[in-house]
């Protein structure tokens, strides 16, 4: 017989103590515990498995509640026989993260949940800081996974929040090569713009940038003519811009993170390397891809040399990536903001479109709209909590006041 028992209230020390002194007097065997703390209010339920006597004699009941209600706190006793020992496990995941995340915005997640017979098994806060998040794992019945994916991308476009939908299994919680676009990713605005900044050619690579936006130019073309307008610059000015670039919000932390989680972390970028170097050696990253800017005695050519960092090269450097490390591809993450970056976050198991143009958030497995690098780790099943315990532990930890939106 099995006998399911609930604790409610004010949490405090020797609850747990109390309630299995008296269920170690009556000789129960135990099945399964879980328990959750809310503000202070403690949820704790005890599955135990007992002879029928045992479980029909009021005297386990009154035990119980007696000692319960010794500490101050509220119990039930019932009988549980039809209940499941161990639930089955979680099918998938899904992420909301918001500043702020409503009661409608959650509501309007639950309904459509709900609406598609989606069973939530469990919920918990992950993070307060920068955004509010919020895990789900749900089980997902066949055919549904698509429609919840339609339903969800409505809800999170109609209620400005984040919500992403993964599979809940080992693949996701064993990822363990990570790389990152740069411009507008790892780092705010775009170098190639600073450094035309400094050539006067502000107008000509704007007029590229928009013409390749149409798909009237490919990448390659539309590095190659906005590189050409760098031409007899001299080649300090790189470092001089490589010096300028300021780290997307939350970015340090992220890497710091994931580095002790002993993830292999790069960047891939259609930038320059000489400009990425210097950050990535600061950062201390594994691995990087760039393209390569000929200088000819310190001076700019205009010209890039070597093979060509574009869209698909961008995919191919991941793979030669998680090759040389011994990563499987269905262990690896791609985090990037624009199209070029399609082919990359395909193939990687975990593709993250941050801050994202329309065309690549099509394509990725989940999108985020803060301007937080930091956000990425709750996508992988880090909370707030443990990346700020950790901080505290190395002594770095800070919070950065955010203004409001």
């Amino acid at each position: 017989m099995s006998v399911l028992i609930t604790v409610t209230g004010h949490d405090q020390p020797g609850v747990t103590s109390a309630l299995f002194e008296v269920l170690a007097k009556h000789g129960v065997e135990l099945l399964n515990v879980e328990q959750v703390v809310i503000r202070g209010r403690l949820t704790l339920g005890v599955l135990v498995s007992c002879a029928p006597e045992v479980a029909d004699n009021t005297a386990l009941r009154g035990d119980v509640e007696a000692a319960i209600h010794r500490v101050g706190l509220d119990v039930t006793v019932e009988r549980s026989d039809d209940v499941p020992i161990i639930r089955e496990p979680s099918t998938h995941v899904i992420f909301v993260l918001g500043r702020p995340v409503t009661a409608g915005a959650f509501g309007a997640v639950a309904r459509e949940v709900a609406a598609l017979g989606v069973n939530i098994d469990f919920i918990r806060g992950i993070s307060d800081y920068p955004v509010t998040g919020l895990e789900l794992r749900v089980s997902v019945p066949p055919g549904a996974y698509g429609p919840l994916q339609s339903a969800l991308t409505q809800v999170a476009a109609e209620e400005s929040v984040d919500v992403a939908v993964e599979d809940y299994g080992l693949a996701w919680r064993t990822k363990r090569l990570i790389v990152f676009d740069v411009d507008s990713t790892l780092v705010q605005g775009e170098a190639i713009e600073m450094l035309a900044a400094r050539a006067g050619a502000e107008g000509a690579v704007a007029a590229i940038t928009e013409a390749a936006m149409r798909g009237e130019l490919d990448f390659a073309q539309s590095l190659h003519q906005r590189v050409a307008t760098l031409a007899g610059l001299p080649a300090s000015v790189i470092d001089d811009v490589g010096a300028q670039l300021q780290l997307m919000p939350g970015a340090r932390t992220t890497l710091r993170t994931l580095q002790r989680l002993g993830f292999r972390c790069g960047v891939v970028s259609g930038g320059f390397r000489r400009i990425i170097e210097p950050l990535a050696r600061e950062l201390n990253l594994d691995f990087m891809a760039a393209n390569e800017l000929e200088i000819v005695d310190g001076i700019l050519t205009g010209r890039v040399v070597g093979p060509i960092v574009d869209r698909p090269g961008k995919a191919t450097a991941l793979r030669d990536f998680a090759e040389q490390f011994g990563v499987p591809m269905e262990q690896t993450v791609a985090v990037g903001d624009g199209a070029n970056d399609i082919d990359m976050l395909a193939a990687a198991g975990l593709g993250i479109a941050f801050n994202a143009k329309p065309a690549l958030r099509e394509f990725a497995d989940a999108s985020l709209s803060h301007p937080y690098l930091d956000t990425v780790l709750f996508l992988l099943g880090v909370t707030r909590g443990e990346i700020e315990a950790a901080d505290a532990l190395d002594g770095v930890l800070r919070r950065v006041e955010i203004p409001p939106d």
